[in-house]
């Protein structure tokens, strides 16, 4: 089966004896991620690449066997293409805007994701996560070789953590025995389950769905379906009370089923039930080969706080959304921009640890409003009481024939970068007319310029980006440097640029974080306001 070519093709990093085995006292580093998943190593390529030594500590070798993740937005691959893999994700991914809604045999309507121009990114790919990992750990190898301070270390299992005013104590296992390190700060990527959650005994709260998922990954031997993604409420075939078809690469189709609470999971998960639900729904002339399966409950919860001192948790380990709406890797990419740059302050000197209290801040915000999303989408889906099925499929009938009935209908509500409105960080918001859609708080969106897209220009820094208006090449604050970055609308061939940054303003002056958020926005250049937005998003005020 293909699951056994990726037990061989993504062993990526096999255990190897490391020096602090040897050391008499514990060797201490700047930082440890615990977790070697997709968050737990962008984490650390993020902060790699800016020169901070990291290591990450992993129980198992490489990547995890099974799609699992398959949906990547466009903001993740934004994230992922300031760390230099997101050119090859689009490239093996499966591009798709539009998606279609159908009722027992009756398509309800259909929707473009992104019906507008001037994205260097679509709005998704569908790729399977083991690709997705790769293409990261690549990267990882890529910087290493240019001198980037990351170690994976595969069969290194962390034990038992002591957390301490100015750094955390490890115990960790391997397969020549255990050791022991400090870090000055621990990253918890250890997912859903969080081992490291449950060392600390920290709470997980939320609401777990009485529903079960039938996951089948088959590989079709013929191309019966367009490259779109297809959710049928009620479907005719019977083969679930709601089910899911997404195309990913290799010929490799995603087909969910949704298949009750109370079911035997064990012969649910035999190969002839499985095919079973298939050819029902595929029909006898279609020929395919199983690749994977799975059946998963999912659980709308996180955290109370996501920093603990020198502990701080990213992606699932720190929240856990319903799939419907790819929330849950696309939400641990928005984790990872958003504390590898302030992490990267903080251990450089360059900003207070308030700074990481935003993290916190910050990303429960973006981990509420995706629970809200999640949870909204799937008591759409799976209606709990007679009372609620009636209505739902009352929302699908009006929505078949009347417009303004569509956006009730949720098949899940998929992922868009999360706005910060009115969180600590923000500046002012001095632009008369501006575009709500890049208020301070908001993700930059992309615009096609003469030269490329507008994103790239921004990178990693601190940017100031004027729009028919002029400033100095750069601004330092208190050792943090904020570069220009010029633009005109003689430079916006399709007008992407004035419709998203201008608005109804002649010229327009904006501070852009790290993370390519909008910090502030005026009608013109202001050193003494731009100095005070730096400190504000730098946590020194």
């Amino acid at each position: 089966m293909l699951q056994d070519r990726y037990l061989l093709a993504f062993k990526l990093y096999p255990y190897e004896r490391n020096a602090d085995q040897d050391s008499a006292t514990p060797a201490r580093h700047p930082v440890v991620v615990m977790g070697g998943g997709p968050i737990g190593v962008a984490t650390a390529l993020d902060l790699g690449l800016q020169g901070i030594p990291v290591i990450v500590l992993d129980d198992h070798e490489g990547i995890g066997v099974g799609s699992r993740a398959i949906c990547f937005a466009k903001r993740t691959l934004e994230i992922a293409d300031r760390y230099g893999c997101g050119k090859p994700m689009h490239d093996k991914g499966v591009v798709w805007n539009l998606g279609k809604v159908f009722h027992d045999d009756r398509k309800v309507f259909e929707f473009n994701l992104l019906p507008e121009e001037g994205h260097q990114y679509p709005a998704f790919i569908n790729l399977q996560q083991p690709h997705f990992e790769k293409f990261i750990v690549d990267r990882v190898r890529e910087a290493q070789a240019a001198g980037a301070p990351i170690e994976l270390r595969g069969k290194n299992r962390v034990e038992g953590v002591e957390v301490k005013d100015d750094h955390v104590l490890l115990n960790i296992v391997t397969p020549e025995g255990p050791y022991t390190i400090t870090a000055d700060w621990l990253i918890g990527c250890d997912g859903a389950s969080s081992p490291l959650r449950g060392m600390l005994d920290l709470d997980f709260s939320g609401r777990v769905f009485q529903d079960s998922f039938l996951i089948a990954d088959i590989k079709m031997l013929n191309d019966s379906f367009p490259t779109e993604r297809w959710f049928w409420f009620e479907p005719y075939f019977k083969s679930g009370a709601s089910t899911l078809l997404h195309k990913q690469p290799d010929g490799v189709w995603r087909v969910d089923f949704q298949i009750g609470w109370d079911v035997d999971r064990k012969e649910e998960m035999k190969e002839e039930n499985i095919r079973r639900r298939l050819d029902a729904m595929l029909g006898p002339d279609v020929e395919y080969e199983m690749v994977w399966s799975s059946i998963y409950t999912f659980q709308c919860k996180r955290m109370e706080r996501f920093r603990h001192g020198r502990v701080i948790f990213a992606g699932d380990a720190a929240h856990q959304v319903s799939p419907f709406g790819a929330r849950g890797a696309n939400s641990g990419m928005q984790d990872v921009d958003n504390l590898g740059w302030k992490l990267g302050m903080v251990i450089k000197g360059q900003a207070p640890q308030a700074l990481l209290d935003s993290y916190d801040e910050e990303r429960v915000y973006g981990a509420d409003e995706n629970i809200l999303n999640s949870t909204r989408s799937t008591d759409f889906i799976t209606p709990k009481t007679k009372i609620s099925h009636v209505f739902r499929n009352a929302v699908l009938d009006l929505a078949e024939r009347n417009p303004f009935a569509r956006p009730l209908v949720n098949s899940g509500r998929l992922s868009v970068p999360c706005t910060y409105d009115g969180l600590s960080l923000n500046g002012p918001d001095d632009l008369t007319g501006g575009p709500a859609r890049t208020r301070p708080g908001s993700v930059c969106p992309d615009a096609l310029l003469a030269d490329g897209f507008l994103l790239p220009h921004l990178g990693n820094d601190f940017v100031i980006l004027t729009i028919n208006a002029d400033a100095p090449p750069e601004v330092m604050e208190d050792g943090v440097t904020a570069r220009h970055v010029a633009v005109s609308t003689d430079d916006d061939p399709s007008g992407a640029l004035a419709a998203r940054y201008l608005g109804d303003a002649a010229c327009a002056v904006y501070l852009i974080r790290p993370d390519q958020h909008v910090a502030a926005r005026w009608d013109s250049y202001d050193e003494t306001a731009i100095r005070a937005a730096m400190r504000t998003a730098c946590a020194k005020d």
